[in-house]
């Protein structure tokens, strides 16, 4: 990632900027359109802060149709586009592009249906996540899906990136919600894939969208579904003397056949770090600390708890603490949601992995990763949607040392790497974005990557949207030939240098 590779610059549209805004006025209100260095800033990149650039323009637009005329002008004169959200992004999907317009749908920003009879909402793409559930939860109904920048990560965004959260163990993550999109491709043609029923016929074109990052389409409006609110909901905050311990409380648990809403896993250090900046009351001598929460009946609820507890004294638990109201529930979870501002409380930078495993292997890659902290001097921070197995290892360091963020990204590098070799994945929620776009090659073989190369020609011939990003660009990746998990060797001879 040290030695990233940007697409080159078009000098010949810069040197028509002018001309290009003027007629992109012609769209949409000037107003809505800003070119300025000082306007642009806040805008140069998204939570991946590792790497900024600022864009061409940034352009607001505030309908479907505006969209639409937007992509269809730059479709016709090859101008890049790069779609932004709220900008919580933790891959670098989101960077703009020196000579690329960024396109905000901040301000398509409305919820359009609240749907009690067919239990689903109705929403603009810039909607944040907790939104949502705030238009519906007195009526007792709530949206599952609940990354930890739930209060400000718009739907949009939610959808290109397939979000989880912490309650993806029982809930799963965005493609499990989501009912419908209306979308716009690059050529400008509007299309809406699903609806408000649960299946539709033909090809799911609704499942290639979700998680596309951007590469495919802008997503204008979205239907999820919404859920009724639980009879009762019980967390246990449990504390452990070892992390192999933990973790085998995890297996035991799911083996069992309990599946709580949310089991989530820290470590020592973002322990301490979460309940200093939180208060949150967790055990501060513990090696390692599970949250697991339970929803259901009443009777269901107690009994399963029940459980849980007989099977974290079974693994050695130094601690069990039972929520005994929903106030203390939400104590428990407000250190874990705080985890990201915890860790930049106590470092100048992190950077946050997102990689995903088999539960089983949980002590390995925690074992490996406290091995590679000491290769390259730089202490991790853990936490982990211990239930499904994707987990969070916050890297501490100084952005402005070179060197520290060069060795921050080589050990990010590595990790991701012993996930994939543990039988894992690049990412769980976050996307691959620019962060992890050169090391696909360890994941994909070259059949593997042209087929999805060939989709996005498809639907974008000219590789307009969001170029660079997911797709290895780096020649080094290409001339390695790397053998990857798939067999055989990575070559990549068709991937366009966009």
């Amino acid at each position: 990632m040290s030695n990233l590779v940007m697409p080159k610059v078009d000098q010949v549209l810069l040197s028509k900027k002018d001309t290009v805004i003027r007629n992109l006025k012609k769209i949409i209100k000037a107003e809505n359109i800003i070119d300025s260095e000082d306007e642009t800033r806040p805008y140069e990149t998204d939570a991946f802060t590792a790497y900024r650039q600022k864009p061409l323009a940034v352009v607001f637009p505030e309908t479907t149709e505006e969209v639409s005329k937007l992509l269809m002008y730059c479709n016709q004169e090859r101008i890049k586009i790069v779609p932004r959200g709220a900008g919580t992004g933790l891959s670098g999907g989101a960077l703009p592009l020196e000579d690329g317009i960024l396109l905000s749908l901040e301000r398509l920003n409305k919820i359009l249906e609240i749907d009690y009879k067919n239990r689903c909402v109705v929403v603009q793409p810039g909607v944040t996540n907790l939104a949502i559930t705030q238009a519906v939860q007195n009526q007792g109904f709530y949206y599952a899906p609940d990354p930890s920048s739930q209060i400000v990560c718009s739907i949009g965004g939610n959808v290109a990136e397939n979000s989880g959260g912490v309650h993806s163990l029982k809930y799963g993550t965005v493609t499990n919600s989501l009912l419908g999109v209306e979308v716009v491709f690059m050529d400008g043609t509007i299309s809406r894939l699903g609806g408000k029923t649960y299946d539709s016929e033909g090809y799911d074109l609704l499942g290639l969208v979700t998680g596309s990052e951007g590469l495919l389409c802008l997503i204008t409006e979205v239907t999820v579904k919404i859920l009724k609110k639980p009879q009762a909901v019980k967390a246990a905050l449990i504390g452990f003397p070892t992390v192999e311990d933990g973790g085998n409380c995890v297996s035991d648990i799911i083996a069992n056949g309990i599946i709580p809403a949310g089991m989530e896993m820290m470590d020592k250090v973002l322990i301490h770090a979460t309940d200093n900046f939180a208060k949150a009351g967790y055990p501060r001598d513990a090696e390692a600390m599970l949250i697991v929460e339970i929803d259901g009946t009443e009777t269901e609820v107690t009994e399963l708890i029940e459980q849980v507890s007989k099977i974290a004294n079974k693994n050695k638990s130094s601690s069990i603490k039972i929520s005994n109201s929903d106030n203390e529930r939400l104590k428990f979870w407000a250190g874990r949601k705080a985890a990201f501002p915890a860790c930049g409380a106590i470092s100048p930078d992190y950077l946050c992995m997102d990689g995903t495993i088999p539960r089983n292997k949980l002590a390995n890659v925690l074992t490996e990763i406290g091995k590679l902290s000491k290769k390259y001097n730089l202490s991790v921070a853990n936490a982990f949607h211990a239930g499904d197995g994707n987990l969070h290892p916050l890297i501490m360091y100084d952005a402005n040392d070179k060197k520290s963020l060069e060795k921050a990204e080589k050990l990010g590098a590595d990790i991701l790497k012993y996930c994939v070799k543990v039988g894992g994945v690049l990412t769980g929620e976050h996307g691959v974005g620019i962060e992890k776009r050169e090391l696909m090659c360890e994941m994909f073989n070259d059949n593997d990557i042209q087929q999805q190369i060939k989709i996005k020609k498809v639907l974008d011939s000219r590789s307009l949207l969001n170029p660079g990003k997911v797709f290895p660009i780096l020649r080094k990746c290409v001339e390695e030939g790397r053998e990857n998990v798939r067999g055989g060797k990575t070559k990549f001879p068709d991937i366009p240098r966009f």
